[in-house]
């Protein structure tokens, strides 16, 4: 029983600390500076800018909120102008527009 503990003890890799470390540093490096950009008003108008572009990029959010007056014939013309989707309640929102009937006209979709 004690070859076979020996034998199991003897497999065991050595961690690899430097990686854990540099990896450790790199974040470490990044919250800093992007703590430090953002304590300058500059900074922070930068970060909340590149924050938003990456939302409506990735879908999170709209390039443009509905506005009075808004009327999309389709939503793909409300998916070019920016504004989809549109929640009931708000401007250029239509039951014939919320296919599914959730209070959400032109959802995203797969395709997009």
């Amino acid at each position: 029983m004690a070859r076979q503990w020996q034998k199991h003890r003897r497999r065991r890799r050595p961690k690899n600390s430097a990686v854990n470390l540099l990896v450790g540093a790199g974040v470490v490096g990044a919250v800093v500076g992007l703590g430090s950009t953002a304590t300058a008003p500059e900074g922070r108008t930068q970060l909340v800018s590149a924050a938003s572009d990456v939302a409506v990029a990735t879908g999170m959010a709209r390039a443009r909120a509905p506005q009075e007056g808004d009327y999309w014939r389709r939503c793909d013309d409300a998916r070019a102008a920016g504004s989809a989707p549109i929640y009931r309640g708000e401007p250029g929102f239509r039951d014939s527009l919320d296919a599914d009937n959730d209070g959400i006209a032109c959802e995203p979709y797969r395709g997009q």
